[in-house]
């Protein structure tokens, strides 16, 4: 029996102990794993282990509609986890800004329900006054701006957590970037950008001399946990040797001892080996976002 990709949406029908009644029963879920045992998370967080020779029809599923609620939910979660050194609430636009470091901590996102464009000349006012460019980050669904011209598009991954797995000596954690970390990822992003986090946790890992990455555990609007993935760094010497799968692994292990339920990951449309990375660690399209200039829009 052909079993389908961790992460996928699956229907399980399989029987149940000697002597049950009825003798058959089924879960439907995203499959979390998958071996001598087959573990299946449901729509409401139950999570059922089946095992493989009780197994009586497997079948994969299409992924689940995608409610605009559940975007906004994993936003919030994302944005909490990048939010610049300093940020401001503004009619329902979160606007954070790091000197001018990085898109995703330098722009604002609309993630409340009272979120209008009659914002869009206090957020241009409030970039200005930094000496920033006014970059609203723009998800599916949650906002229009149909004259402004996208850029940089984002694809954002999601998957279901399983269980912690053991932890890979391989890979080091800490609460913040030393020297090795900060030099392997070859970018100059501030510690202070790196380490800010709202109402959550940041941890950097690393594989010494090869590959480093960062993850955040925050909270959605109702209160659940996710883990956000970022900032995945491999060496070019060191690339095609499994380190970013493992860095990533010690991470989806990481905010599972933290009560995440799930995690994402926000990869440029064009990194094809990004995509595939994370899609064969069981994390399927979500929804997509865009960067657009607050004022180049015209009101």
């Amino acid at each position: 029996m052909a079993v389908p990709a961790v992460g996928s949406r699956v229907v399980i029908r399989y029987r149940l102990p000697p002597g049950s009644e009825p003798p058959l029963s089924d879960v439907v879920g995203h499959l979390l794993e998958a071996g001598p045992t087959l573990t299946v998370r449901t729509k409401t967080g139950d999570v059922v282990v089946v095992p493989a020779d009780d197994v009586m029809v497997l079948r994969e599923l299409p992924p689940a509609t995608v409610r605009t609620a559940d975007i906004r939910k994993l936003e919030h979660a994302a944005a909490m986890a990048w939010p610049g050194v300093e940020h401001r609430w503004v009619d329902g636009w979160f606007l954070r800004a790091a000197g001018g470091h990085t898109h995703r901590g330098n722009s604002a996102v609309p993630l409340g329900f009272d979120a209008t464009a009659s914002a869009l000349p206090q957020i241009t006012k409030w970039y200005s006054e930094r000496g920033l460019t006014p970059w609203l980050s723009i998800p599916d669904r949650l906002f229009r701006l149909a004259d402004a011209q996208p850029h940089l598009e984002t694809v954002v991954m999601a998957t279901e957590l399983g269980a912690a797995g053991e932890h890979d000596p391989a890979v080091q954690l800490a609460a913040a970037p030393d020297d090795d970390w900060l030099l392997l990822y070859e970018r100059d992003v501030p510690v202070e950008v790196l380490t800010s986090v709202v109402d959550g946790e940041a941890v950097f890992a690393t594989v010494a001399g090869a590959a480093v990455a960062r993850a955040a555990v925050t909270t959605t609007l109702d209160d659940g946990r996710w883990l956000g993935i970022s900032a995945l760094r491999v060496a070019e010497a060191a690339r095609r040797r499994g380190h970013a799968r493992r860095l990533c692994a010690a991470l989806l292990s990481w905010g599972a001892q933290l009560g995440a339920s799930h995690a994402y990951v926000q990869v440029l449309s064009d990194n094809m080996a990004g995509r595939k990375l994370f899609e064969s660690m069981g994390f399927t399209e979500h929804h997509r976002s865009r960067y657009m200039r607050g004022d180049a829009v015209q009101l």
